[in-house]
């Protein structure tokens, strides 16, 4: 496989990033004038007792660059989900700013677009693989049936052509042809993961969002679809943006890690930083909590 990205990284400046992300914010709840400021002292955690409302992400900035690999990691509750689902659209922001490189030339806020072309960007330019598989494929169709689906999403009417692509991924993410008119209801659950890769990639797209994808499988299993993923990423040079709350995940695949509590990003660095001389005192206890 080949990605019909690659070729404009390898003209163009590497420091220009594919995706950048300002002041990215989701609030579950109408807020009131206790807590108006994130930063409000009224806050537990990033809760307001007073009306209910959960800050789940506050103020999240970041750039992604070429084939770079970038993880966020945090606890159960510390928003890299829901940063995830703003990012392809499965859940509205409260207010920020995403731009896509090859979007309008990076120039246009993906957020304010209409439904139509959020539509457009995640068929083209995104791919997602989900935690949970039953958000990321329809179980009761066949795996190449599904890999069709997010190619017709994307404009191609080419029956034959769908069949090779559909073909070439699944080879490719090692889930034999003989079982490509399987429903993956049928299949393992890192098989169902593998599935879920190759619809991903099927339209070549420069950005791959992964979230929490080893989650619930076995440790064999586990390490055979980082491997996969680790493999693809260099074959492809792929953007990647990779959460976990598990820090081996993000040790063998991120280059830049992230860590987020609370909503917000507490600490940033190179991969090896982070884990070798964490600053802040919970990325501390994560790191101690590994060895």
């Amino acid at each position: 496989m080949s990605n019909q990205y690659q070729e404009v990284f390898n003209m163009d400046d590497l420091s220009n990033p594919v995706l950048s992300v300002k002041k990215l914010n989701k609030q579950f709840g109408p807020g009131c004038s206790q807590c108006g400021k994130a930063d409000s002292a009224v806050l537990v955690k990033n809760f307001c007792p007073v009306c209910g409302t959960v800050y789940a992400c506050r103020d999240i900035s970041f750039d992604l660059y070429p084939g770079e690999v970038l993880g966020i990691v945090g606890e159960s509750g510390s928003g890299k989900s829901t940063l995830m689902r703003q990012l392809y659209f499965d859940q509205e922001a409260t207010s920020g700013e995403v731009y896509i490189r090859f979007y309008h030339d990076g120039k246009k806020n993906v957020l304010n677009e209409s439904s139509q072309q959020k539509r457009y960007i995640r068929n083209h330019l995104m791919g997602k693989v989900y935690q949970n598989p039953l958000l990321g494929l329809r179980m009761n169709f066949s795996s190449i049936g599904n890999i069709a689906e997010k190619l017709i999403a994307a404009g191609n009417r080419n029956v034959g052509q769908m069949v090779l692509r559909g073909q070439v991924l699944l080879e490719e993410v090692n889930i034999p042809l003989f079982r490509m008119k399987e429903e993956p209801q049928k299949f393992s659950g890192g098989m169902q993961q593998r599935v879920q890769i190759a619809k991903a990639l099927s339209n070549n797209p420069p950005i791959l969002l992964l979230d929490e994808v080893t989650t619930g499988l076995d440790l064999s299993v586990q390490a055979n679809v980082l491997d996969l993923i680790r493999n693809l990423q260099r074959e492809l040079k792929i953007s990647m943006i990779v959460v976990s709350h598990d820090l081996g995940v993000i040790r063998m695949l991120a280059d830049r890690t992230f860590v987020m509590l609370e909503g917000k990003i507490i600490e940033q660095g190179l991969t090896d930083q982070i884990l070798e001389d964490p600053q802040h005192p919970y990325t501390q206890q994560l790191v101690h909590s590994l060895l």
